[in-house]
């Protein structure tokens, strides 16, 4: 079992950064292919960007790319997600999840196996 913990949530303006982290533990990380989720209040959740299990390739929805940047330390167990020249529609809980390296699919979050309790992040216009 991987358990997955979220930070770096919060209020910034447009046009801000935040760096949301995602700390995993109890099970081999370097293993898991990682994604991360965001949902709106009334909409669906949404995949935002996953990376590999080595970090060497990146996926980001159409919607972030170019302002968000996915990484992750396996040193560590952790996966982060940049995030620049944030705007209002950015607003959502963001979730980090994880998939086993052989049943990783980055943009299908029935994929993931487990998930984290989910990080705020609010952006003011």
């Amino acid at each position: 079992q991987l358990h997955l913990v979220e930070s770096g949530g919060g209020l910034v303006q447009t046009g801000g950064s935040l760096r949301l982290s995602c700390a995993a533990s109890g099970s081999t990380f370097r293993d898991y292919g990682m994604g991360w989720f965001r949902q709106a209040p009334g909409k669906a959740r949404e995949f935002v960007s996953g990376v590999s299990r080595s970090g060497s390739s990146r996926y980001y929805s159409d919607s972030v790319q170019g302002r968000f940047f996915i990484s992750r330390d396996n040193a560590n167990n952790v996966v982060y997600l940049q995030m620049d020249n944030l705007k209002p529609e950015d607003t959502a809980t963001y979730s980090c999840a994880a998939a086993h390296g052989d049943r990783w699919f980055p943009r299908m979050d029935f994929k993931y196996e487990y998930w984290g309790q989910g990080t705020q992040v609010t952006v003011s216009s």
